[in-house]
C-alpha cells in the first residue's frame, strides 16, 4: 500500500462518513489528503494530519474526528493498526502483505514507475541556455544544459506535454564581428576590434576555406556573409553535438533570425498596439510595461527604428503562446534579475496571466576548482571554460549529477577531484554503486537459476523492519517526481536517491537475499529478490530522470 493509496482509502472514508451524515463539511471532501513517513520510529508507517486540517470546518474536536476515521481505516484490508497521537495525529501502519505488494507493483510497472498525470493536458515550454553561435558552450551555460533538462524530465513524467527549446541568438551585430572575425582568421589579418579571439575561430576558419578554397577570393562584402554564415553552420552544429553528448536534448532550436525574416515581430507589435498596450513617445514605440509592476515602460522601437531586444522577447512569448504553449518557462542566468518582472509585465500586455503563462527561474553563478585554483579560461576558446572541457575533465555522469543535486538559486562552488572520487562520500558514485549492486545480485540470481520473476511471490515475507523501511522508501518516488514537477527543483529526485540508496544498504546488511552455500532457494530469498528488483528500478528511473546512467557493472 502506497501513500497515494491511503490518501484516496482515506478520502473515500470521508466521502462515506459525509454520506451517512456522521460529518458534515461545507466545502465538501478533499480530493486528497497528505499521508507521510513519521519522522519517528514507533509511529506507525505512515502519519496524516488530516482530522486537524478538518476539524474546525466539521465542527467537531480534531481527536473525535481521528476516532471516526481510526475506526473505518482499520476495517480496510492491508491496515494493520491506527493509533490517535497528540491532538489528532493518525498513525496508520500497514499490513506486511500489503506493504510487500509495492515491490511487485514497482516492476511490473518498470520505467513507467513514477510518472503520473498530475499535470497531464498541460503543454508547456521550456526554454533554457539561450547562446550565441558565436563560441562553444562554455562553464555559464552548463548548469541550466543540466538542471533546464533535468525539469523537462520530471514535467514530462507528471504527465505534461513538454517542449525543450533553445532560443539561437542569430542576430545583431556580434554575427558581423563573428563573420569578420574567422575572415580575418583565414586572410592572416588582425582580428577586429571586439572582435572574437581564441584557438576555436582559426579552427572554424580552416574548416571553412578546406571545405572551399575558393572563399577566400570572393569580393569582401560577398566573403564576409560567407564567412559569417559558414561560421554559424558550423558552429552551431558543434553546440547541437556537445548537448547531445551531454544527454542534454532540445525538440526546438529557435532562431531569432525567423522572428524578423517572417514578419513575425512587426505582426506581433501591431497585435499588441491593437490590445491598447502600446503608444508613442518621443518617435519611439513603448510598452506600458509599468501598469503591470515593471519598474518603468519598454522601448519596442527605437527613435532610428531600430528594434529592441525587448521586442524580439515579445514577439517570441507571443510566438510561443501561438504554438499552443499553456505554460512559457524562461531559465536565465544570475545576472537577469531585471528581467523577471518585465518579462511579467510583458505577458500581462499580452492579454495573459502572469501567474499562470510564464514563469521565470533564476539560476546562480557556479565555479569549479582544481587543484586549489578556480577553472576560468579555456585553453581553446580565449574565454570561459568551455563544457566540452569540462566534460572530457569531469564525465558526463558526475557532472550532470553534481549540477543536478543542488537548488539552481544557490550560488556553487565545486571541485573537479571531489566529483570524480570513487568513493561513498561522492555522492553519484554512490548511488550509481547502489544500483550497479543491486544489478550484480539479480545476475547472480539468474547464474544460480532462481527464477523469481515468475515464480509465486509472498510479499507478506517481507516482514523485517529492514524490509519496510525500503518499502515505504520505494513507495515514496511518485511523490517525490510529482513534488519535483511541480516546484521546478530536480535536486528533489538527487537527494531522495541518496537517501534510498542508504536505505537499500542498510537493508542488505541486516536481510540475507541469496542463498549461502548448499542452503535451497525458499520463498524468502525470492521475496527478496522482488524487493531488489524494484530497487533497481527506481534507482534507474531516478537516474534517467537527471540524464545520468545507471551502470550494471561499476
Amino acid at each position: 500500500m502506497t501513500p497515494e493509496q491511503l490518501s484516496t482509502a482515506i478520502v473515500d472514508v470521508l466521502t462515506t462518513l459525509s454520506a451517512e451524515g456522521a460529518i458534515t463539511l461545507p466545502d465538501g471532501v478533499p480530493t486528497s489528503v497528505t499521508v507521510e513517513r513519521p519522522r519517528q520510529k514507533g509511529h506507525g508507517d505512515y502519519a496524516t494530519n488530516v482530522a486537524l486540517q478538518l476539524a474546525k470546518k466539521a465542527g467537531m474536536n480534531p481527536r473525535d474526528l481521528a476516532t471516526l476515521l481510526q475506526e473505518r481505516l482499520e476495517r480496510l484490508d492491508g491496515v494493520a493498526g491506527v493509533d490517535i497521537a497528540g491532538p489528532g495525529f493518525l498513525n496508520i501502519t500497514v499490513a506486511a502483505g500489503a506493504q510487500g505488494i509495492v515491490a511487485a507493483q514497482i516492476v511490473d510497472a518498470g520505467a513507467s514507475y513514477g510518472q503520473s498525470g498530475t499535470l497531464a493536458g498541460e503543454r508547456i515550454d521550456v526554454e533554457f541556455i539561450s547562446a550565441n553561435p558565436t563560441g562553444p558552450l562554455h562553464l555559464g551555460h552548463t548548469r541550466w544544459a543540466v538542471v533546464g533538462d533535468a525539469i523537462g524530465r520530471v514535467l514530462s513524467a507528471a504527465g505534461a506535454e513538454v517542449t525543450r527549446e533553445f532560443y539561437i541568438n542569430d542576430r545583431g551585430n556580434q554575427m558581423n564581428l563573428f563573420g569578420a572575425s574567422l575572415e580575418a582568421a583565414a586572410l592572416g589579418e588582425p582580428t577586429p576590434a571586439d572582435g572574437y579571439h581564441g584557438g576555436y575561430v582559426t579552427d572554424l576558419a580552416r574548416q571553412i576555406v578546406d571545405a572551399d578554397p575558393a572563399v577566400v577570393d570572393l569580393p569582401p562584402e560577398e566573403r564576409l556573409v560567407e564567412f559569417r554564415e559558414r561560421g554559424y553552420a558550423l558552429q552551431l552544429a558543434q553546440q547541437q553535438e556537445q548537448l547531445e553528448q551531454f544527454n542534454t536534448h532540445f525538440d526546438v532550436w529557435f532562431s531569432e533570425r525567423s522572428l524578423h525574416d517572417s514578419a513575425d515581430v512587426t505582426a506581433q507589435l501591431e497585435k499588441l498596439r491593437s490590445q491598447g498596450h502600446l503608444y508613442d513617445a518621443d518617435g519611439a514605440l513603448w510598452m506600458r510595461t509599468s501598469d503591470f509592476d515593471d519598474d518603468k515602460d519598454r522601448v519596442l522601437i527605437r527613435s532610428n527604428g531600430e528594434l529592441t531586444y525587448f521586442a524580439s522577447d515579445t514577439a517570441y512569448y507571443v510566438n510561443k503562446r501561438e504554438r499552443g504553449f499553456d505554460r512559457c518557462i524562461y531559465l536565465l542566468g544570475a545576472d537577469h534579475h531585471g528581467y523577471v518582472n518585465r518579462l511579467r509585465a510583458m505577458a500581462a500586455c499580452a492579454g495573459d496571466d502572469p501567474d499562470r503563462n510564464i514563469e521565470v527561474l533564476i539560476g546562480q553563478l557556479v565555479k569549479i576548482m582544481q587543484d586549489g585554483e578556480e577553472l576560468k579560461l579555456s585553453k581553446r576558446a580565449g574565454t570561459l571554460v568551455t563544457l566540452e572541457e569540462l566534460i572530457e575533465l569531469i564525465g558526463v555522469d558526475p557532472l550532470r549529477y553534481t549540477l543536478a543535486r543542488y537548488p539552481a538559486d544557490s550560488p556553487l562552488t565545486l571541485d573537479a577531484a571531489e566529483m570524480t572520487r570513487q568513493s561513498s562520500d561522492n555522492p553519484v558514485y554512490y548511488v550509481q554503486y547502489a544500483h550497479a549492486r543491486v544489478s550484480g545480485i539479480l545476475r547472480n540470481a539468474g547464474d544460480l537459476g532462481i527464477a523469481w520473476s515468475t515464480s509465486d511471490f509472498d510479499p507478506s515475507l517481507l516482514s523485517h523492519e529492514k524490509e519496510g523501511e525500503l518499502l515505504r522508501s520505494l513507495a515514496e518516488f511518485p511523490r517525490v517526481v510529482a513534488s519535483a514537477a511541480e516546484l521546478r527543483e530536480p535536486h528533489r529526485v538527487a537527494r531522495y536517491l541518496e537517501d534510498m540508496a542508504g536505505v537499500y544498504h542498510r537493508f542488505y546488511d541486516n536481510c540475507r537475499v541469496l542463498p549461502m552455500g548448499d542452503e535451497e532457494t525458499n520463498d524468502l530469498h525470492r521475496a527478496r529478490l522482488v524487493l531488489v528488483a524494484a530497487t533497481r528500478t527506481v534507482l534507474a528511473n531516478g537516474l534517467q530522470l537527471l540524464g545520468v546512467s545507471a551502470p550494471e557493472r561499476m
